[in-house]
């Protein structure tokens, strides 16, 4: 190591020490400050795959998003560390005010980004003295705030005691305790905490620019709210300044109400009623009232140069409260492509959202009230939890809705799939018997839901899992999806089957397709799983196990994917990897035999049974 020296700075100081002065010594400069460390999840296993692209990527989420957030909230960049950076805040309010904002805009960002190559970020929040050295910043409240980073969730925030003593009750956000946590190279534990916050509180949202006063209007009185969840869609605000960009606002509202309509279980406002507030500044809470909806969708296009953005929003007209939130950008060479391809994700985006928002609702309803449709609603809860107990109670919660509406197409489905889900986990008591059931709730679906496309979806599935009706149950999916094209579960659904059939290609197309509709899906393992299953029918085996162990990072016991992970290593020579894939599966199920496989594997093509058999022997599965 080389030393420099300023030699007149030396003498000087030599000096002084030979007539008796007191050398002076520079005090150390320390100051408080929060301190936020940010670091990428994963990236030697990005750099691998795409070095340049993932470089680009991570320079442009910096320029775009990390540094005007920290500007925004009165933060300094310290420093940047390969793939992470170190910022500074003279506030804890203003730094889990910024990192919370820029997780969420990454969230966003990263939504139509596969998630292979996403780019996610951990970040650890510290509030503590630090020593300054110029521009930079060292001493232990750093190090906290770095080994606090590497403790977060990919997109989660971790934050110190002494940060949420700081900001508790400031900002909308939760704090769940971690307990005292060991940290590399710190000596004393640091009690943590898990930062928890609804996306809705931190969405970016959709403006209207003010207005001049309209004059009073006699006031209309309220509506009472349908049965069922029910919408407005607004007309949408041309930000351009392009009159010529009004057909384009309009066409894309007509079609989004259209598509909505396809929704049985959803009322819908029709475009006549919803146009008479074009142009007008409104109060989404009168309008709720005026309308007699629920809920309102707004938004907005802004066309810039041969782009356009457009934005939308969805509001409870009651509580005024955001559910969703998102934009779409496109170029203007075909209009008419970018107007279906934005309609097709809004309606995707919202259906879900809705569900869940009436969900919610009904959980709140005192349980003496219930009629069928929250009855419906409070199974489907269950559904989504994804375990026996909570399978068992969405198909009570199913089978009464049929007894107050015997003619509830979608319960009658419903409750047909959930037979199929303790089928596909083995969870069935007697099979036969379970199969019988199945089947006639599935056939009574689609008798009665010849034109809702949930019964058709759910009831079609039936007969091809249960029923091993391939061909029955896939032209009921199809149907299903020629009423409604924004049904992402009829989507994974069709891929599972064309699966089955012995297309793979065509099943990846869908589930692929599916899975871009509703990107946030808490069922997508499954379509994970069914691309799992058509990697390894298409001999492509190292794929294969990748989208199994997803689906298992998302769903640990899950039989199918469990399942496709030991066939596909076994398969790829993994033979390790195989034999302990096939003991958890025999965990699952100890009663699986190859003998049996059509039994849980409705699978057509002679060679698709074949390369199973093959597999499963190979994994370790007794004949």
């Amino acid at each position: 190591m080389t030393l420099a020296f300023d030699c007149r700075a030396v003498q000087g100081l030599l000096r002084s020490a030979q007539i008796g002065e007191e050398i002076p010594l520079a005090r150390e400069q320390r100051r408080l400050a929060a301190i936020i460390a940010a670091d990428v999840v994963g990236y030697s296993r990005l750099m691998g795959r795409d070095e340049s692209g993932t470089l680009a990527r991570l320079r442009e989420h910096r320029k775009l998003r990390f540094e005007p957030t920290l500007a925004r909230h009165g933060g300094r960049l310290v420093k940047l560390t390969g793939d992470g950076a170190l910022a500074e805040f003279a506030s804890a309010v203003d730094a889990l005010d910024a990192a919370i904002e820029f997780q969420q805009t990454m969230a966003e960002a990263n939504r139509d980004q596969p998630e292979d190559t996403a780019i996610v970020f951990r970040i650890g929040l510290h509030l503590g003295d630090l020593i300054v050295d110029g521009d930079d910043l060292y001493g232990d409240g750093v190090n906290v705030a770095a080994r606090l980073e590497a403790e977060a969730l990919p997109g989660g925030i971790i934050v110190s005691r002494a940060v949420r003593e700081a900001v508790e009750g400031r900002l909308k956000a939760n704090f769940h305790a971690l307990g005292e946590l060991a940290l590399k190279n710190i000596e004393r534990p640091i009690r943590a905490f898990r930062v928890e916050w609804d996306e809705a509180d931190w969405r970016p949202q959709v403006t209207r620019p003010p207005k001049p006063p309209e004059p009073a209007e006699p006031s209309i009185p309220a509506l009472a709210l349908p049965d069922k969840p029910s919408i407005a869609v607004l007309p949408f605000q041309n930000m351009s300044g392009d009159p010529e960009q009004e057909y384009f606002a309009d066409g894309m509202v007509e079609d989004i109400i259209t598509g909505l309509s396809r929704m049985r279980w959803l009322f819908v406002i029709a475009r006549n009623s919803s146009f008479t507030y074009k142009g007008r500044a409104v109060d989404l809470k009168q309008v709720g009232r005026e309308l007699g909806v629920r809920y309102v969708l707004e938004g907005s296009v802004r066309k810039a140069v041969n782009r356009v953005r457009i934005t939308g929003q969805l509001i409870d007209t009651a509580t005024g409260a955001h559910l969703w939130a998102d934009h779409f950008d496109g170029g203007l060479e075909d209009v008419f492509d970018l107007q279906d391809r934005v309609t097709m994700d809004v309606v995707g985006a919202i259906a879900p959202t809705l569900e869940r928002a009436e969900i919610e609702r009904a959980k709140r309803k005192p349980t003496e009230s219930l009629d069928a449709y929250d009855y419906f609603l409070r199974g489907m809860a269950s559904v989504h939890q994804w375990t026996s107990d909570a399978n068992d109670v969405a198909l009570r919660m199913f089978r009464k809705a049929i007894e107050l509406d015997p003619d509830f197409a979608s319960a009658y489905g419903m409750a047909a799939w959930c037979y199929v889900w303790r089928m596909i986990n083995r969870w069935t008591i007697d099979r036969a018997q379970e199969t019988t059931e199945a089947t006639r709730l599935a056939r009574r679906a689609v008798d009665l839901g010849a034109d809702d496309a949930v019964a058709l979806c759910m009831g079609g599935y039936a007969l091809v899992f249960a029923a091993h009706d391939l061909d029955g149950g896939a032209a009921l999916i199809d149907r299903a999806l020629s009423m409604n094209p924004n049904l992402a579960w009829a989507w994974h659904s069709s891929g599972w089957t064309r699966d089955f059939l012995g297309e793979p290609e065509v099943a990846i197309k869908n589930l692929e397709h599916g899975m871009r509709l509703s990107p946030l899906d808490p069922f997508v393992f499954r379509a994970y799983a069914g691309l799992a299953c058509a990697h390894l029918l298409a001999g492509r085996y190292d794929e294969s196990s990748l989208w199994a162990e997803r689906a298992l990072q998302r769903r640990p016991n899950l039989a199918v994917a469990v399942r496709e992970s030991a066939v596909s290593n076994a398969l790829a020579g993994r033979l390790l990897e195989a034999q302990r894939a096939m003991a958890q599966l025999r965990q699952l199920d100890p009663e699986l035999r190859i003998s049996n496989i059509a039994d849980w594997l409705p699978l057509r093509q002679p060679q698709d049974i074949a390369r199973y058999e093959e597999g499963l022997r190979k994994a370790g599965l007794p004949e």
